[in-house]
């Protein structure tokens, strides 16, 4: 027993003298003034951004620069110059969206007649003879099983409308 606690006191005493002293710390003492007799950085301001400045596209009703432009000649625009759009119509509901979103997917016919069933960003609609649709007063001419027909009245000029058409074929393409 007496041999074990000289061990013990061995070993406290060599734990205190590797405790005892500052000689483990002197380089990091000897950096730590080396970056203290440096001058300070300076930190520059953050940038200053300008606001947010909201944008409302007023060419809505102009031609869309990713169809190609209409070429009239001058006895095209004689002739077309009693074709405007009836402003005074009330507007259907498909007339909010551009014809380009939509696609022919099948015709249903009943006592009425004979059905076109278009697909839109919102769903599928049912569409007649007469019915308006897309934002340039598309109007549809014919409906068959595989195909619709519309004529668009589109601006061509200052005052001045044409008569477009337009075609949708049948798409079993997408579900």
């Amino acid at each position: 027993m007496k041999c074990l606690q000289r061990l013990l006191i061995v070993c406290a005493g060599g734990a205190l003298l590797g405790c005892s002293g500052n000689s483990g710390f002197s380089d990091l003492d000897q950096y730590m003034a080396e970056m203290r007799s440096k001058p300070s950085g300076r930190i520059e301001p953050l940038p200053t951004f300008t606001p947010y400045e909201a944008f409302t596209y007023s060419a809505s009703g102009l031609r869309s620069p990713f169809e190609p432009p209409i070429k009239l000649k001058a006895s095209d625009r004689a002739l077309s110059s009693n074709v405007k759009p009836d402003n005074g119509r009330s507007r259907q509901y498909l007339e909010q969206f551009d014809i380009e979103t939509f696609a022919l997917v099948g015709s249903i016919s009943n006592d009425d007649g004979l059905w076109g069933l278009i697909r839109g960003d919102d769903g599928i609609h049912r569409v007649r003879l007469g019915d308006y649709l897309g934002k340039n007063h598309g109007r549809i001419t014919y409906i068959d099983d595989s195909e619709l027909r519309i004529i668009e009245i589109v601006p061509a000029g200052s005052d001045v409308w044409i008569e477009r058409p337009r075609s949708m074929r049948l798409d079993l393409g997408q579900p």
